[in-house]
């Protein structure tokens, strides 16, 4: 059965984030003209690498089950990461946890118990901040995570298959990314090919078209079927998860989002990570 290895300290598994950095990120999201695109993707991008973070706390510790990329594409191509951990790649999750490039206080309501909201503070950890010049170069940024992925799989051959996560919100400006895409998921552990999943974010304030499993389910839009033809299978170990957000899914069903608002984009990233029935020491 693929995709069931154990993910521990001596067989971690690695998430790379392939984020657009284009100009035209920077343009209002569509569900929240309030909002630019980069500072959404931005906002949902910190908080799943904090929660990654805490799934691999154990007493006073963080075991380095997971290993954590991310790779920008705009103006560069080049490493996401900024402060202590600038210019590197696949880094283990306990280096992650201890260098933030800065530490926020933030409010939050959370329930008080009496059938009311109270505010509390909390410390929320900035690594990655949101930017935007040039063009979509998602070939080359495809092209970037095959290298880094291939040497993660050489040293990790067993490992449950690395998972990366593309957001983008246009169609790539250096060419047909599909070829590049395929040899992407076609790196493979003993445990099965590598995961790539697509989530588009859109200036449009269109309804998201969240994990389809046909391509007569998106809209009309000359590049949902690419990005849809681009993405992995869903498989089955995230099945359950995406059911817990409400979300049918059947064999065919992809790691896929089109149009997403601020709420796709938080579900898309905690799906794509939920691989926490793997984890041991």
């Amino acid at each position: 059965m693929p995709y069931s290895a154990q993910i521990s300290q001596n067989n971690p598994t690695c998430f790379l984030f392939l984020v657009d950095t284009s100009k035209s990120m920077l343009s209002p999201l569509g569900n929240d003209r309030t909002r630019r695109k980069a500072d959404a993707v931005a906002e949902a991008i910190n908080k799943t690498l904090y929660a990654l973070v805490l799934r691999c706390v154990d007493k006073q510790a963080v075991l380095n089950r997971f290993h954590v990329g991310l790779i920008t594409y705009g103006r560069f191509v080049q490493s996401g990461w900024g402060g202590a951990l600038a210019n590197r790649d696949l880094v283990p999750i306990a280096d992650v946890a201890r260098t933030p490039i800065r530490v926020e206080q933030r409010s939050e309501l959370v329930e008080d118990g009496r059938g009311g909201r109270a505010e509390r503070q909390i410390r929320f950890p900035i690594w990655f901040e949101a930017h935007g010049e040039g063009k979509t170069p998602m070939t080359a940024a495809f092209e970037q995570a095959e290298l880094f992925l291939a040497g993660f799989l050489a040293e990790h051959p067993y490992c449950f298959p690395p998972v990366v996560c593309n957001i983008t919100d246009g169609d790539a400006s250096d060419g047909d990314p599909e070829a590049a895409a395929t040899r992407l998921r076609r790196l493979s552990s003993e445990d099965g090919e590598v995961l790539l999943f697509n989530l588009h974010v859109s200036t449009q304030n269109e309804r998201p078209v969240e994990y389809p499993a046909h391509e007569d389910q998106l809209p009309p839009n000359p590049f949902a079927p690419k990005l849809f033809r681009m993405s992995s299978y869903l498989p089955p170990v995230m099945h359950q998860p995406a059911r817990q957000a409400k979300i049918d899914v059947a064999p065919t069903t992809r790691g896929f989002v089109f149009n997403a608002d601020i709420a796709s984009v938080v579900r898309f990233l905690d799906i794509g990570t939920r691989v926490d029935s793997r984890t041991q020491g």
